[in-house]
Formats: structure tokens, sequence, C-alpha cells
């Protein structure tokens, strides 16, 4: 092998550090073929890189002209190098502006990571936005996906839909005066239900249409007529859980094929003579962990609140588990402690409740359901013991932590692991993992108005007031996701 003139050997370009020239509106840009890789071997700027000559010190071949805005790709090349927006590429430009440009290139998954919301950590989220409608701007449902962040929210019988970067993506109209659930099954299609409107209804907002509707019937039992939709489940498998209920207050849960949009089979139908057997309000699709449906409903009354919780078994139709509430089971000094809202945990599988008269926060392990499976969180500070009773709680369950909104504000429980000595009192200590209340919001939050709806999904807290127009959107800052990390 001949050596270089000074007796090195004579340098070798591989495809990879093969340097590329452009010229994006005049501005000269140069880099390697394998940093235009990083966005992705079928965006535009890979195929440029193959495109792209070599160059050294004696090349002066024309650079690959493009005609877009050279200060938004001077960003994006950082981007491809790093990994993460420079941080004043935030402030001098806009999603949009950026996302518009990121498209043109091919790489607009790669800014979409970019832009996401750090992990959300409850104890450090703060107020970043308000989305406010155009128009009948009072929320009356929310649906936050669980993987980008973006968001559909129902007012009155409108959806306005935002997407990943909190952009407002377009209002459709639907035939429903007012819409009180909604769930998205495809990422353009949602199925809504409406208390003056009976029936099950999917609207794609790419067409602005309505595509299929739905509705439960028995031709043997002339009660069922009419029916109205009180809860839609999370559509997490191939299934469509829907809870509908009858004048007469005759309800089941539907299942409907996610693809066909088609009834596939009827769930724990009930009379609803009485708040323990009343149609579901909260629906969780768990027909992946162990093929059951769970469902709760609760009945506020002038001396408190009564329910119950439900696990259906999707292939039978019939209960696998219940509770009715309120009832002290095995342990009295609970008794009358009825929940006041429930949730589960699907990563966890667990089931907790907030206690309407104490506001105390419970876990049960769906593993070992029993009679009285339920275990009590204790906050380990005195200071923050008594946050509120549970009247007019609501309960959501994220990534290992639990958001409760009480009348006095938003509180979140979340996993803190601390150090106990050993039993026999010497230096060697223990780790216990135990559950830490922090609060979400400051007592200047909560004076905006009592929490109406909480979802929480994509890294993101949604909140909305009774009496306020728009949706909260809550976020964890940058730096406190960096500290989660060390």
């Amino acid at each position: 092998m001949a050596n270089g003139g000074d007796g090195s050997l004579p340098s070798v370009q591989t495809p990879e550090n093969r340097r590329v020239k452009l010229n994006v509106g005049g501005k000269q840009f140069e880099t390697t073929a394998s940093t235009l890789h990083a966005g992705g071997n079928d965006s535009l700027l890979a195929a440029l890189a193959v495109r792209g000559t070599g160059v050294d010190e004696n090349d002066h071949d024309e650079p690959i002209f493009i005609d877009r805005d050279p200060d938004i790709f001077s960003v994006l090349l950082s981007l491809l190098r790093s990994g993460h927006l420079p941080s004043a590429a935030r402030r001098r430009f806009s999603k949009q502006d950026l996302t518009d440009e990121a498209l043109y290139y091919g790489i607009e998954g790669l800014l979409r990571s970019a832009l996401s919301p750090p992990p959300i950590l409850g104890i450090d989220a703060t107020l970043v936005t308000t989305l406010i409608p155009a128009a009948e701007a009072h929320p009356t449902a929310l649906d936050a996906s669980s993987n980008d962040g973006s968001i559909w929210i129902a007012h009155a019988g409108q959806i306005s839909v935002y997407d990943s970067n909190l952009t407002h993506s377009g209002t459709i109209r639907t035939h429903l005066n007012e819409i009180t659930s909604i769930r998205r099954v495809w990422p353009e299609i949602a199925a809504m239900g409406s208390p003056e409107t009976p029936g099950l209804h999917f609207y794609d907002f790419s067409g602005g249409r309505q595509v299929a509707s739905l509705n439960w019937s028995d031709p043997s039992d002339p009660r069922v007529y009419k029916s109205r939709v009180t809860a839609i489940g999370t559509a997490n498998s191939g299934l469509i859980l829907a809870a509908f209920e009858c004048p007469h207050r005759e309800n089941c849960i539907l299942s409907v094929d996610r693809s066909t949009l088609q009834i596939v089979s009827e769930i724990g139908r009930q009379t609803g003579s009485g708040s323990k057997n009343s149609s579901p309000q909260k629906l969780v699709d768990l027909s992946e962990a162990g093929g059951v449906v769970f469902a709760s409903a609760v009945n506020s009354w002038a001396f408190g609140y009564s329910g119950y919780m439900k696990l259906w078994d999707i292939r039978t139709g019939k209960a696998v588990w219940e509770t009715s509430e309120p009832g002290g089971g095995t342990r009295s000094d609970r008794f009358g402690d009825a929940f006041a809202e429930a949730d589960v945990d699907r990563e966890a599988m667990a089931i907790y409740k907030v206690c309407w008269k104490s506001g105390d926060l419970a876990v049960a392990d769906m593993r070992k359901l029993g009679e009285d499976p339920w275990l009590y969180l204790e906050e380990p500070s005195p200071t923050l013991r008594n946050a509120g009773n549970g009247v007019n709680s609501i309960l959501r369950c994220y990534k290992g932590q639990v958001f409760v909104s009480r009348e006095t504000g938003l509180e979140v429980w979340s996993h803190a692991v601390q150090e106990e000595d050993d039993a026999g009192g010497g230096e060697a200590s223990r780790r216990k993992n135990v559950f830490r209340r922090n609060f979400v919001d400051k007592e200047d939050d909560a004076k905006r108005g009592l929490i109406r709806r909480l979802e929480v999904g994509g890294e993101r807290v949604f909140v909305s007031r009774v009496g306020m127009e728009g949706v909260e959107v809550w976020e964890s800052s940058d730096f406190s996701a960096a500290i989660s990390l060390l």
C-alpha cells in the first residue's frame, strides 16, 4: 500500500463520513452523509446524501440547491446532529414553522420526538397553555392521546382537534346537540355519545362526516329502546366498549369490533333499578391483560355516595368480581366511607379509589381481589395528610402516578423510596417503596375554579374547570426530566 507524501496512510472517505455540500436559500452548508441519514433513509435529506458528491480541499463542485428557509434548515441540521433542538430555536420559530419545514425534508418524526414534552412529573408540572375553541368553548368531554399528547375536545355538538404540537387542526360540527362521551378509536375516527340522542356515533374528522351509528336493541324486551351512551371504554384491543342505558334504566355494555364498527356481543346486562346496578360511568378495557373490562358507577345522594365496581368477563358476559359501597368489609373503621371515584393502573394491574368522606386514597391488587382488598395509602409527611374529602373528586392513573382532583386543588401520588433502619437498630437500613403525595397546582391555580374534567396522556395533563372556557395544558419542565434520570 502506497503511503502519502508525508509517509502517512492516505485518508479514506467512507460512505458515512463523506461530506455533502448544500445551498439552502442562498446559504452554504456542509455536512456528512451520515448526518443527513439521521432523519431516516426515506427522507428527502437521505436522498440528497446519495446525490451529493464527496469533497476535499481541492473540490469546487457546485452544492445541491434547495429553495427553502436557511435559518430553519440550520435548526433542523442541528437536530440531525444532536438529536435535540437548540434552546434558542423554540423562541425564534413557532412549532408550526418548524413542522412545515420538517415535513418538506421528511424528518417530521424526528422533530415530533424533539418537541414532545418530557416525562410528566406531577410534582413539577406547570401550566403551559390554555386551548380555547373558537365557539361554545366550555368543554363537555375530553380524549387525550396516550401516544403523542394530542387532544380532542368536545364542546356542545362540536369537536375541536389539537395535534401533538397543540396546534388547532380543525373543528367539525356533529348532528349532536351535546357530546358527553368521546373516545378516539382510530387516528381520524372518534366514537361519541350524547345524553339527548340515542346511540353510539362515529365521526371521521378528516372528512368531517358521520361514518356509522350503533344502537342497543332487544326485540324480546320492550324496555330496551332509545338507549343512550353513558361511557365509552378505551380501545386498547380490537374492541370498542360502550355502556348503554334505556329510559327504564335497563343497561348493558356492548363490545364493538374496531375494524368493522359492528356489535360483537352484549356484556353485563343489568336492570338498573338501584345504584348497585346502574349504568357504568367508566369503562376500562383490560382484555389484553385478562379478558375482562372494569366498570364502575358512582351516584351522589343527599347523604353521601354509593356505587359499585365490577370486572366483567368479555367472553361470558358475566361478572367475575364486584364490590358495592358503602360497606365496610372486614375494616369496621371504614364503614360508610364509600368511594367517590375510581380508576385502573393497567401496567400495575391495580385499582385505585378515593373515599368521599375522608378523602383517603386506596389501592387493590387485581391479582389478589377478595371481599376487602383495599390498602389505604398513608402520606408520611404530617403537613400533607389532610388534603380534604373526596367530594367532586376525579382520579386518573398514568405511568405509576395517581392524579386526584379535589375541591381544594389537584394532587399527585407517586412512588418514593424511603430508607428505614432495620429491626435490630443497627446501622444497616432497608429500602421501602412508598407513595408520596404532592400538590400539582398552587392556591392561585385552584382559585380559577373546581376541576370538572381531568385527562392525562402523552406526558401532559389536561384540565377543564367549572365556568371556565377552554382546557388547561400542564407539562413538566425539561430540567425536571433531566433530574429524574440522575
